[in-house]
């Protein structure tokens, strides 16, 4: 409870620093790892170490097992939970076995997509995306978890999660970045207790969060990411070759030149951490979560001392700080006296109505059919409910599918999300099928998944809604997971079951 209690107090700096397990129960690897923590908890500086859970969507050591071992050198410790390698089941019995063990901070995550494994590629899971994941933890923080509406809810001893989240600013296009902060607004009315960021290398990119927080009376305490890329990684994310993180060419071509001197640039990276911690103090930011490979703790404290030195000159060093491509958005009015921004927004465009013919059609066949007001509301209800009890069910559920596959591509799951998600269909059209909001991973608007290859299904989304004035209805509510008891049915017949209370 010492990160915690460090976390919510505006008079600490809370630090934090990221352990990346790699495969094996053993080994120099996971030596370093905890010959780091250990150096961590006596010198008491660093208030937690995170734990990732198969970090870039490879297979590692579980991060409960490092955790537990750090948790008792007196070392809090934050395990990241994801989506993408298990069902909600097995989420909620791992989560029982982490509140028993006392790993009870979290950074909840929708994750990497999973990478090569054991004989090829695993199949994804994504049953719940990070939102969905913040309920589940949130209800059992409550001691009871939503069931079948024919059967109570599940009643048990409360756990007792903090629970973190992950957002960007890091978004080059508006689309993106707009969503990333709806999904938060989400992530918050399901239970987030604090934020860290993604990582960056922009000053106002960094402000800009803050700012949107203070504008929507978001009270939530922030961790600034400060990642230190070694020469490797620097490549990959200038390549973009890692999901969501970018590195510009200015930034790039300022390392490479670094790289030529006797360290290959050690320092001169490290002293650049220092700087951008010494600037997420000046701005406000609860604290700092810091990261990179092939770190040592002689690494951390040259980052942490620089850090205090520079403290009190924090806005000088803003010049340095300010990489971000010129054709990246931000939401903020610049401030050219200070190199921040100023606390008002810029003028977003009017949305011109769209003539998307596809998405009118879909809106007009929803409200007349499936809407109680509509005029053929009645008619389908009957006919739908009548194909059922004369033993048609089936030719019913072919004839939705193949309207629906050649219109929206289908995947015949029969929970449909169509009308919600501006009638473009979230299990075709999300490598992660995610249903509140998009993951952290896109790229100039390319899915993480098949960059160049296809859109991120959510800026198709904001774009359909953005064209009919209604992109700002994607700050609320909240879309449940797929129910599974509904594939390979029709959605249209539980649809019409449920309006006459018949299921």
């Amino acid at each position: 409870m010492s990160f915690k209690k460090s976390l919510f107090n505006p008079d600490d700096f809370t630090l934090t620093f990221e352990l990346v397990p790699n495969r094996g129960g053993s080994g120099k690897g996971q030596n370093r790892i905890l010959n780091l923590a250990r150096q961590a908890a006596v010198d008491g500086r660093l208030k937690a170490v995170s734990i990732t859970e198969n970090a870039g969507g490879h297979p590692a050591l579980s991060p409960e097992v490092l955790g537990l071992e750090i948790q008792d050198m007196g070392l809090p410790v934050i395990s990241h939970f994801s989506c993408k390698d298990k069902n909600r089941n097995q989420m909620e019995s791992l989560l029982f076995g982490w509140d028993r063990a006392g790993l009870r901070s979290l950074l909840v995550l929708s994750g990497d997509y999973p990478q090569q494994g054991y004989l090829g590629k695993p199949k994804p899971v994504f049953d719940l995306d990070s939102v969905q994941a913040l309920d589940l933890i949130s209800q059992m923080n409550r001691g009871s978890t939503k069931g079948n509406p024919k059967i109570e809810n599940c009643k048990f001893q409360p756990t007792s999660f903090l629970k973190g989240v992950a957002v960007s600013p890091f978004k080059i296009l508006p689309q993106e970045l707009i969503m990333q902060y709806a999904k938060l607004h989400r992530k918050v009315a399901a239970g987030a207790d604090y934020i860290i960021t993604q990582l960056g290398f922009d000053a106002r990119k960094f402000q800009e969060i803050l700012l949107y927080l203070e504008m929507h009376d978001l009270k939530l305490p922030v961790l600034g990411n400060v990642f230190i890329p070694n020469l490797a990684v620097a490549k990959l994310m200038h390549r973009g070759d890692i999901p969501g993180c970018i590195i510009t060419d200015e930034l790039y071509e300022q390392i490479l030149r670094e790289a030529k001197s006797a360290d290959k640039g050690k320092k001169a990276r490290l002293i650049r951490a220092a700087k951008l911690l010494a600037i997420l103090k000046g701005l406000g930011y609860a604290g700092a979560h810091i990261g990179g490979p092939g770190l040592t703790f002689a690494d951390l404290e040259l980052v942490m001392n620089e850090a205090v030195a520079r403290e009190d000159a924090w806005r000088d060093l803003l010049p340095d700080m300010a990489y971000w491509p010129k054709d990246g958005c931000y939401l903020f009015q610049a401030d050219p006296r200070s190199g921040l921004n100023l606390p008002t927004p810029l003028t977003a465009k009017k949305p011109v109505k769209s003539a998307n013919l596809s998405y009118h059609l879909s809106h007009w066949v929803h409200q007349t059919f499936f809407e109680p007001q509509g005029t053929f509301y009645t008619a389908a209800s009957k006919a739908c409910l009548g194909l059922e009890r004369a033993g048609h069910e089936n030719c019913l559920r072919k004839f939705e599918y193949l309207i629906k596959l050649a219109l929206f591509d289908c995947q015949n799951c029969g929970d449909c999300r169509l009308a919600d998600l501006a009638y473009l269909c979230p299990q075709s059209g999300c490598a992660k099928f995610m249903l509140n909001g998009p993951c952290g991973g896109s790229r100039d608007g390319w899915c993480e998944v098949y960059p160049q290859r296809k859109r991120c299904f959510w800026v198709l989304v904001y774009n359909r809604l953005q064209a009919q004035g209604l992109a700002e209805s994607l700050r609320t509510g909240f879309q449940p997971p797929r129910d599974w008891r509904l594939n390979e049915s029709s959605s249209w017949l539980s649809f019409f079951k449920k309006q006459n209370n018949s299921v």
